[in-house]
């Protein structure tokens, strides 16, 4: 009997997790959608201005978009080695003793709230990259973009290290009996193996880093405009939604214009992690048939 009820009552929860994202969906579209009776979404992704309290307003949504994108990759290009050479360290060289120290201090970073990272950025980060590059504020995308690294490291190591364990043992043991050492194993017959699992973390650390909100708040300098230089201040979506959403009434066409943008940064993470999943089951499907 409480194995039937539980048979029953698993596929439910399951459906109610589709009904909330799907709510969320609907909810946010409501919002938004309705700006594009005046504005064709043309004009708002290309528009350069966001000045919503100007006369005639105007809702640029490309600056806020191309900070993200610029926030989002050069966090990646500072977390992708740093996760991989952690991940191979943790699964192919670290001792089991190592291991259990080094798995759970890494894993422990993604359970920090997102605040205590934005304040770090703040007092720590800042002070260092206006000394270093000779600036007159050390809030910036390069403030960002470390911070979401730092941020992104767990995502990437652990579902990169669960590639790489996913390898069969004998296409490594086949290639130590050709007489290859340890290293030359890992480049040449392990990494190549797990390639598609690991380009699926790396897009999992992606939308992480461009849906993140609190830390971006504080240490990219909130100047809404398009950068030229990762040494700029930047103001990514999240950035733009959780300062203006509080003051706009309720309505109004920036209102709109801030449901409107969630909309598309919601998109962006979705697709994202659908594209994750996507090629993790190829990977899946790769190894085992």
């Amino acid at each position: 009997m409480k194995r039937n009820l539980i048979e029953y009552l698993l596929p439910i929860f399951g459906y109610i997790a589709i009904l909330i994202v799907g709510g969320i969906i609907v909810v946010i579209s409501i919002e938004g959608i309705p700006l594009l009776s005046k504005y064709s979404i043309i004009e708002l992704i290309t528009c350069k201005e966001w000045r919503p309290t100007s006369t005639p307003p105007l809702f640029g949504f490309l600056p806020s978009i191309i900070s993200t994108f610029f926030i989002a990759f050069f966090s990646m290009l500072f977390a992708i080695p740093l996760s991989l050479g952690t991940a191979i360290y943790l699964s192919k060289l670290a001792s089991p003793k190592l291991r259990s120290i080094l798995k759970p201090t890494i894993e422990l970073l993604a359970n920090i709230p997102s605040v205590i990272y934005g304040v770090f950025a703040l007092l720590f980060l800042a002070p260092i990259i206006k000394k270093l590059f000779n600036l007159p504020i050390g809030l910036n995308g390069l403030n960002a973009s470390i911070i979401l690294a730092i941020m992104s490291i767990p995502t990437i190591t652990t579902l990169s290290e669960d590639a790489i364990s996913m390898v069969p043992k004998e296409h490594e043991l086949a290639s130590y009996a050709l007489g290859a050492s340890n290293l030359e194993t890992i480049f040449g017959i392990t990494l190549p193996s797990s390639l598609e699992g690991i380009f699926a973390s790396i897009i999992a650390g992606f939308g992480r880093a461009i849906g993140e909100t609190m830390a971006v708040l504080i240490a990219s300098g909130n100047s809404i405009r398009i950068p030229r230089s990762i040494l700029e201040p930047m103001r990514p979506i999240t950035a733009t939604i959780a300062l203006e959403m509080a003051e706009t009434p309720v309505g109004s066409d920036h209102y709109r214009a801030l449901f409107l943008l969630a909309l598309i940064l919601l998109f962006l993470v979705l697709s994202f992690n659908l594209l994750s999943r996507y090629l993790k089951s190829l990977y899946r499907r790769k190894l085992y048939g």
